[in-house]
């Protein structure tokens, strides 16, 4: 069977999302405030909470790690929700429809785009910390970095998602509330879970972000890769394409 029938044969082409992804990373480039963003912010967050908790190296040894499955959740989807919108409202995405290109084409585009910044980011981040902020893991620190990419992914996923239901940017920015800080609230970071009332816990065990929180612990405190950071990792990573396929269904040809 030859490359061409092979390319045929998959449910997307890998020539239009490579394009895609290059347009995407060529116009985020072109927008200075959102590479600094994507980019600057996770960064200075964990100087932020260096400097917090500067007399207690106990509990930054405790919330540093866990924060990677957090930070990068909340800015993603921040910056995927708003671009993606801008593409849906400026009818870039209706005319790329008009062409032979697949849902999953543009989805897998964007994310594409958006899994490279999300590693540039999770990379500097990690670096930072257990750099010049001395954060100390018992674990290898690209244990961090994969935590902190999934995060960015699964932030990616759900801004994708949520730009499909919002009419502005104002909109798109007001989901966050509705959707992301109620898992940044009951993911494990201020009450462990089994501390929490049992709506509370059972609900959290239904939030990805619970084991975005509760793989970086693992890292943090285990000197490899354990059976239960795999599985929390996988979990993520399953959400993340649950929710592109649903994202990719929000795209309509007219």
């Amino acid at each position: 069977m030859t490359a061409t029938h092979l390319t045929d044969r998959l449910p997307f082409s890998p020539g239009i999302t490579a394009a895609t992804a290059v347009r995407v990373l060529q116009q985020i480039s072109r927008d200075r405030g959102s590479t600094a963003l994507l980019l600057g912010i996770p960064c200075m967050l964990m100087v932020l909470l260096k400097l917090m908790f500067h007399d207690s190296e106990a509990t930054f040894e405790r919330v540093g790690p866990q924060v990677f499955g957090i930070f990068p959740v909340i800015v993603m989807y921040l910056v995927a929700s708003v671009s993606t919108l801008r593409e849906r409202t400026s009818g870039t995405a209706e005319r790329l429809l008009t062409m032979p290109v697949r849902r999953l084409d543009i989805v897998l585009g964007y994310s594409l785009a958006f899994a490279f910044l999300a590693l540039l980011q999770a990379v500097l981040s990690t670096l930072l910390a257990v750099g010049p902020l001395g954060l100390d893991i018992e674990g290898p620190a690209y244990l961090l970095m994969v935590i902190a990419m999934l995060g960015a992914l699964l932030g990616l996923a759900l801004g994708l998602l949520v730009s499909a239901f919002a009419r502005n940017e104002f909109q798109a920015v007001q989901f966050l509330p509705a959707g992301v800080l109620p898992q940044f609230l009951v993911c494990g970071l201020f009450v462990p879970r089994d501390e929490m009332h049992g709506a509370l816990a059972a609900a959290a065990r239904a939030m990805p972000m619970t084991y975005a929180v509760q793989a970086a612990g693992e890292a943090a405190t285990h000197s490899g890769v354990t059976a239960l950071f795999v599985r929390d990792a996988v979990l993520i990573l399953g959400c993340v394409v649950l929710v592109l396929v649903a994202s990719a269904a929000t795209l309509k040809r007219r």
